[in-house]
């Protein structure tokens, strides 16, 4: 009757039916209380079990080292020479002699400049010279036999220095048509071509000395104050470069120069670093990063992952004796890779929450398990949230 008010179908009634002839009444009493017996004890267990789980969290100490800190300058690259080449006379271009990007070496003619008109100048010049020259030999001899006055020998001396002097000229304007390169370097880019015409102090090309780099980069006051105190200990002068790539420059560079004085602008004030480039990778315009490292002594620290951030302030919780859990506000003076050195805020022996920072809140009770300060900065990577 209890599965026909149901509604179960008849075959299941039929089961139903065949069951309670075959087993007596009381025995299927028996088993059903055992079975509701056996649920319930089952479920209480597992609330018990439930009861008794307890949520851990991680908690660690600062701890106090000595390390270094990098800090990145946007930087500039020039060569430590690095000029135009210009024009020094008028006139057509007569021919180019190297190509652009390639080496030269101090003396090689680049660049000639039609010599013609300069050619004819010294001609006349050297001729002009040479009638000076015969015109005082032939005074000096009438002066020697007492014909003409001490003057006239001493006009026609000053005439032959004269001519002497234009013939320099000529000769120096005439050298002025070849451009030859005053140093060892590299060819920049061609402004004109052979045939122009040029005016005096037209730009040719330029030409970049790459064997040594100049590379300029700023620094806030207060970095530059932190590097001078360093290098008075000794401890400076060294940087790195990182290429526009991200890898780093074969050598290490070292301070050579600073500005007079900072920018009333941006508060910063430029230094220069100076690198060998013996295989030529780096080239003027180039640009890049400085890593200059700053060495901190006996730091506090503590990682990252342990602080949060409200309102531009950072705070950590300090766990105290009764395992009860204190919002703290701290000053991070530097940071480092998963790392934070601590100004204010934190004593060596305090005992912070690594982990789980979004699940507790100020003042909350809480069950932690202690891992030591090295562990945990041997493992930063494997902890999670």
């Amino acid at each position: 009757p209890i599965a026909a008010r149901t509604g179960c179908p008849a075959s299941t009634r039929s089961l139903i039916a065949n069951i309670m002839e075959k087993v007596p009444f009381t025995q299927i009493v028996h088993s059903t209380l055992a079975c509701i017996l056996l649920l319930g004890a089952a479920g209480c267990h597992s609330d018990e079990h439930k009861a008794g789980e307890e949520v851990r969290f991680l908690a660690t100490t600062p701890f106090r080292t000595d390390t270094l800190v990098s800090r990145d300058y946007v930087c500039q690259i020039h060569s430590i020479q690095h000029i135009e080449l210009r024009a020094l006379e008028k006139g057509y271009l007569d021919g180019i002699f190297v190509d652009e990007g390639q080496p030269v070496k101090q003396g090689q003619l680049m660049f000639q400049i039609r010599p013609v008109l300069y050619q004819a100048d010294v001609n006349k010049a050297a001729a002009e010279a040479k009638y000076a020259e015969i015109e005082c030999r032939n005074t000096k001899a009438l002066a020697d036999s007492n014909v003409v006055s001490p003057n006239e020998l001493a006009l026609a001396d000053a005439r032959w220095e004269k001519a002497r002097a234009e013939l320099a000229m000529a000769q120096a304007h005439l050298s002025f048509t070849e451009i030859r390169a005053p140093f060892d370097g590299i060819m920049g880019r061609f402004h004109v071509r052979k045939g122009s015409l040029l005016d005096e102090g037209d730009l040719l090309s330029e030409l970049s000395d790459n064997s040594t780099m100049w590379v300029y980069f700023n620094v806030p006051e207060a970095e530059y104050l932190a590097y001078q105190r360093n290098e008075e200990a000794e401890n400076g002068r060294k940087v790195r470069l990182k290429m526009a790539n991200g890898e780093p420059f074969e050598t290490e560079g070292e301070i050579t120069a600073i500005e007079s004085d900072f920018n009333n602008t941006t508060g910063n004030i430029a230094f220069r670093a100076t690198f060998a480039n013996p295989h030529g990778l780096l080239r003027h315009g180039e640009t890049g990063s400085i890593l200059m490292d700053t060495p901190l002594k006996d730091v506090l620290m503590i990682p990252q992952k342990a602080t949060f951030e409200v309102l531009d302030h950072r705070y950590v919780y300090v766990i105290g004796k009764d395992s009860v859990l204190k919002t703290e506000p701290i000053t991070v003076g530097q940071e480092l890779q998963h790392l934070f050195v601590i100004t204010e805020g934190l004593k060596e022996d305090d005992k912070i929450l690594l982990e789980g920072l979004r699940k507790v809140k100020d003042k909350e009770h809480i069950n932690y398990r202690f891992v030591p300060a090295d562990s945990v900065v041997t493992h930063l990577g494997l902890y999670a949230e």
